[in-house]
């Protein structure tokens, strides 16, 4: 009996951690560039008892019995499907159209700034010293252009249009055009990112422990290749979070959770009938 509740307990917890990954996809399901994450379980270890050699019975299932420990997280994958376009009509709104392509965007760290990815497009305009402005997205973060550097222009911006390849065209009160290469960056192995927090995701620590280099991971686009960026201004991209399916999940868990502690509530009332006899 006690093993019984062992068992179930063990997969009660992993089970809570699919619902915090549900709930929190169903949280974001408004938020643009969210993409939603999905846990996959695995079997932890079971003991195999194998039947008396002398039964020779014909039998359908496998020869003996699996007794079990539980069940597990064994991944947590993101989706990285696109989201529908919905329009806003503003010029400083972007979506990426073409899948994998990511906004670069500077990051503050305790050890100084990081490069994380986005598809979020929402960006403002902020002034800083000096009379210049700087483009950042929602969070206050600063958007980097193609060097890796934040995009700074100066602050009589008259009109924002995109070109093709990636370039923000600012035209200035005086007909001044200034051309700006926005950092986009193509993530070829999306699964061996991490996710950071909202939308953003970053190179895992450990590049080295998997065998793998940045290389490997991701395509800063420069050059010709910048000819491959599909992006669009007056419009954001929005989760691919499926509610229907969201739900559909969150209901089978539920059930997966009551089953498991109606196992545990057995298994205490069958202890308390052992412990009662005299």
């Amino acid at each position: 009996m006690i093993r019984t509740m062992i068992t179930a307990t063990n997969t009660m917890n992993q089970l809570q951690h699919q619902f915090d990954i549900i709930g929190n996809n169903l949280a974001n399901s408004s938020t643009h560039g969210f993409k939603a994450s999905q846990a996959s379980f695995q079997e932890l270890l079971y003991e195999q008892f194998t039947n008396d050699k002398a039964d020779r019975a014909p039998r359908q299932s496998p020869v003996g019995i699996r007794y079990g420990t539980g069940a597990k997280i064994a991944q947590t994958q993101m989706n990285w499907k696109m989201g529908s376009l919905q329009s806003t009509e503003r010029q400083l709104d972007f979506a990426l159209t073409t899948p994998k392509q990511y906004f670069n965007v500077i990051m503050p760290t305790e050890g100084g700034e990081e490069t994380v990815y986005t598809r979020q497009g929402s960006f403002y305009i902020t002034p800083i010293e000096g009379g210049q402005l700087m483009l950042v997205n929602d969070d206050g973060n600063p958007i980097a252009n193609a060097q890796g550097m934040p995009i700074l222009f100066n602050d009589d911006v008259a009109d924002y249009h995109v070109q093709p390849g990636g370039i923000l065209e600012v035209t200035g009160n005086d007909g001044t055009v200034t051309r700006i290469e926005l950092g986009i960056t193509v993530i070829e192995r999306p699964n061996l990112m991490e996710h950071l927090s909202g939308t953003y995701i970053g190179l895992p620590r450990n590049l080295a422990e998997l065998g793998v280099t940045e290389d490997d991971v991701f395509t800063n686009l420069q050059g010709a290749d910048r000819n491959l960026i599909g992006l669009q201004n007056g419009v954001l991209e929005t989760s691919n979070v499926h509610y229907e399916k969201e739900m559909t999940d969150l209901i089978n868990v539920q059930r997966n959770y009551q089953f498991n502690a109606r196992a545990v509530t057995l298994a205490d009332q069958m202890l308390g009938l052992i412990n009662g006899i005299r």
